[in-house]
């Protein structure tokens, strides 16, 4: 049978096989595609045929040996005889690009097998095209910056030249640049226009043309030149701006405790000012309030870059307000004067109020009775139609005054509060033989109770309960006179207050001291009330008071503390008075719960200095801080500041839930938003924030920068804060940006909310609910702790007399106290198995008397202020 050979020839079949020119093939092509030079954006069409015998074959196109899987080919069948195919395929590429040069091929595909064409190599060449070109600028007055450009061919090289303004500035004697170039220059005075030319064997291209804008710099040194209540002069230095003057200088101003992200129009100060004279004087501020203030320019050619905000404080201005609803309440010989503080604006920080008194055509009186909201007036009978107005002042000056009331007697100055005459002291003779009577009957009563209450308590040894025995101690009742509130002088409204809150003390019988120190003591005591014995912690503070005002001071916020409800905060069960053997005010004695598990500061030092450390995990510890900032947060929603927060004045109650303590220095904040403390005296210096340390002004941030080294007291487990810093130098350290160092496994979140809270200015610290909800999002995110094998015991036989009570109080250790009764105190640690199952010799409690630097929070002060640091 003859075929059609590539040569024309006829071959013959001999046998089985084919002797063909090629050899025993079933297809082969007659054509390749061919090698083709064309240009970009052209259409390109490459051609290929087989011949194939027995079936017709399918044809593909390979690019690289890869086969193309979206070209778009025509494909032609034609039979010739019997069993011979012609096949031609057509490739077609339409607007060629870079990507499709390359070696294309075709492949056959007959009776499972493939035929390959020979290659064809697909070459463009034209113009340069750009993939990157000069792109528009703005800088400031020679300043460096840099152009680029990049130019592909083929054909290559391509060589490039930059113009500026259209004039290159390549020498015609210097060879082209290669691309990609870059142009790099010093700087300009000008604005001015760059592009690149390209250029290869087909010819030139030429970029998009980029406009480079010379805008004036940011300006510098922006400060305060001078302030008042209302105003804040400020100057500045103008940026370079080359060849172009300013012309206008835009300032603004927006007040601090405005989030600068959202400010409006009607909130920002935004003035526009014509150049020269860079000064500025901000008119219409509010007084004693800091603000943000920035600056930018203009020339011609565009504004220049904000400066950054900048701080700055106006000055104190004076109360807008007179205070309001004064009265006048006559008793006897004295008249109270009393008032409230203006409701409207203060525009500073109270210092302090004026009164002015007036009885006819006399000369006006002026008394200034510092920050008290009330004065005593002591009477006599010589002048009649006393008029009083009252004015409260800050640093700037006087505010507006009240309106005169009229009070029905004279005036004459008194600082007593009592005038005394002779029936007073006939009354007082009186009622001293009663209560000498009374006296020696309810002593010989109460040595009697005594007896019965140290029996009471002896260990109950058929129920094989350890129970607390009571060493008898004396009562408030001996050598003691009666210190009744009708005594005190203070007003009806507060007796009233104080019924449900002053305990009669000869209902409390006292045990074992838990811990005494130079601020006090905390000893354990018996609560007989209604017939039921309530063990409870009795807290005897070595607090001197001195005037009637400081007295009611005292007690005012003992009303408060009665009314605290919460599970994070110690409620206040109630107070007695104890008369001192010297004159004066008897002093203030306080009934607390008893806290089964001690203060916190000890159960951290207990657990990690013990004989038997026990690790806490991250989830305990978040959780006490979480019950603190819980229990922070509803004291601060009472206007009430803490002073003196601290992981020893936090304690731990049977579920161990920390709970907020000892309020001795506490202060109910009645005006304003701050308590100045008007004493030096003794405080815990490294747990105090630093404005209160330069003025001694407390606020609650300043409480929150306490929690903060509260914080850093739990997850570091009790260590002591600043380690190697003297207290001496507390202020000194926090000036120059010091603060605590993160503890080595203290969650990052964690550190950063302690941070926050020791920011420099106050307003820029989170509050107790921000602070509360950061760290129940913390404490969520944890995992659930593992309930521990073990609990912290401490083994009180090598710390107690036989038959002394168990340990677990309010309060802590005097600072002198601690450090030497340390190396007594790290006992053996036990199991709770063992708890569980006492020997008859040993009695185990949890917690111990809290140790090294934990200190009564009672602030000492006496009737002569001390100059003494702490």
């Amino acid at each position: 049978r003859s075929v059609f050979c590539p040569a024309g020839r006829i071959g013959e079949l001999s046998g089985p096989s084919c002797c063909r020119p090629r050899g025993c093939q079933s297809a082969y092509f007659q054509e390749s595609p061919s090698n083709l030079t064309s240009s970009l954006g052209k259409d390109v069409k490459l051609l290929c045929s087989v011949l194939a015998f027995e079936e017709p074959p399918e044809i593909s196109w390979l690019r690289d040996g890869a086969p193309l899987e979206l070209a778009d080919s025509n494909q032609v069948q034609v039979p010739l005889e019997d069993d011979e195919w012609m096949t031609t395929s057509v490739l077609s590429i339409p607007s060629v690009q870079l990507l499709d040069i390359g070696n294309y091929q075709c492949v056959a595909w007959v009776n499972g097998s493939e035929v390959f064409s020979e290659e064809a190599y697909l070459q463009l060449e034209g113009l340069p095209f750009f993939t990157e070109e000069p792109q528009d600028l703005e800088i400031t007055a020679n300043t460096p910056f840099n152009l680029s450009c990049w130019a592909h061919g083929p054909p290559e090289p391509v060589l490039v030249i930059w113009l500026q303004d259209s004039i290159p500035l390549h020498s015609l004697a210097e060879p082209l640049a290669r691309t990609p170039s870059v142009l790099v220059l010093q700087g300009l005075n000008h604005s001015a226009s760059f592009s690149c030319e390209a250029h290869n064997a087909k010819g030139v291209s030429t970029s998009r043309t980029a406009a480079v804008r010379v805008i004036p710099g940011r300006p510098r040194a922006l400060s305060l030149v001078h302030r008042t209540d209302r105003t804040l002069e400020v100057a500045w230095e103008p940026g370079p701006s080359g060849a172009y003057a300013l012309e206008v200088c835009t300032i603004q101003a927006v007040r601090s405790d405005e989030d600068l992200s959202t400010v409006s129009d009607r909130e920002l100060y935004n003035q526009n000012l014509r150049v020269p004279a860079f000064h500025h004087t901000l008119a219409g501020l509010a007084p004693f309030t800091t603000y943000h203030v920035r600056v930018a320019c203009r020339s011609k050619e565009g504004n220049s870059p904000w400066t950054h905000w900048v701080a700055m404080d106006t000055l104190e201005g004076v109360p807008a307000g007179a205070p309001e609803s004064i009265t006048a309440i006559q008793n006897g010989s004295c008249t109270i004067i009393q008032w409230r503080k203006p409701q409207g604006s203060i525009n500073g920080i109270i210092r302090g109020y004026k009164l002015v008194c007036q009885s006819g055509d006399l000369p006006e009186v002026v008394v200034d009775v510092g920050l008290t909201n009330e004065t005593v007036l002591t009477l006599n009978s010589t002048v009649r139609n006393l008029t009083v107005r009252v004015a409260a002042y800050t640093g700037a000056g006087d505010g507006p005054w009240s309106e005169a009331i009229l009070v029905s007697s004279a005036v004459g100055l008194s600082t007593s509060t009592f005038s005394w005459h002779w029936w007073y002291v006939a009354i007082a003779v009186a009622t001293a033989f009663a209560a000498a009577i009374f006296i020696t009957v309810f002593v010989a009563q109460m040595r009697r109770k005594e007896t019965r209450y140290g029996e009471a308590f002896e260990p109950s040894m058929e129920q094989g309960e350890l129970v607390v025995h009571y060493r008898v101690r004396k009562s408030y009742s001996r050598r003691t006179t009666e210190a009744t509130l009708n005594s005190l002088g203070i007003s009806e409204e507060l007796k009233e207050k104080l019924r449900d809150v002053m305990i009669d003390r000869h209902k409390v019988a006292l045990g074992k001291t838990l811990g005494e120190g130079e601020f006090g003591s905390v000893m354990e005591g018996q609560l007989s009330q209604d017939g039921a014995a309530l063990k409870v912690a009795v807290k005897t503070m070595k607090i001197a008071i001195c005037t009637r005002s400081e007295m009611e001071d005292f007690l005012s916020e003992a009303v408060c503390m009665k009314d605290f409800d919460h599970p994070n905060v110690m409620k206040l069960i109630g107070v007695c008075l104890q008369n001192t053997e010297s004159e004066g005010y008897p002093s203030p004695v306080v009934i607390l719960p008893f806290m089964k598990h001690g203060d916190l500061h000890s159960f951290l030092l207990y657990s990690r200095l013990g004989e038997s450390p026990v690790y806490l995990p991250t989830q305990t510890l978040v959780k006490f801080m979480t019950d603190i900032a819980s229990g922070m947060e509803y004291l601060s929603s009472k206007n009430f500041i803490h002073r003196d927060l601290a992981a020893r004045n936090c304690m731990l109650n049977e579920s161990m839930t920390a709970c907020v303590a000892d309020f001795g220095l506490s202060k109910k904040i009645y005006n304003g938003d701050y308590y100045r403390q008007g004493r030096i005296s003794k405080m815990p210096v490294k747990w105090i924030a630093i404005e209160s340390l330069a003025d001694r002004v407390y606020t609650i941030k300043s409480d929150v920068w306490s929690f903060g080294v509260t914080m850093w007291e739990i997850a570091t487990r009790g260590q002591t804060p600043y380690p190697g810093v003297e207290n001496s130098e507390i202020y000194d350290y926090l000036r120059q940006g010091n603060r605590l160092k993160q503890p080595i496994d203290c969650l990052d979140g964690l550190y950063e909310l302690m941070l926050s809270c020791w920011t420099l200015n106050p307003r820029d610290r989170p509050s107790f609910e921000i602070l509360h909800q950061q760290l129940e999002k913390i404490l969520k995110a944890l995992p659930p702790a593992k309930e521990p094998e073990e609990i912290l015991y401490v083994n009180m036989d090598d710390r107690v007399a036989p038959g002394e009570a168990e340990l677990g109080a309010v309060g802590g250790l005097g600072p002198e106290e601690g450090p030497a009764k340390e190396s007594q105190s790290f006992k053996a640690v036990v199991t709770a198995a063992e708890v569980h199952q006492p020997q008859a010799m040993g009695r185990y409690v949890m917690c111990p008397t809290p140790l090294e630097s934990s200190q009564l929070l009672a602030e000492p002060l006496s009737c002569a202020a001390t100059e003494e640091g702490a």
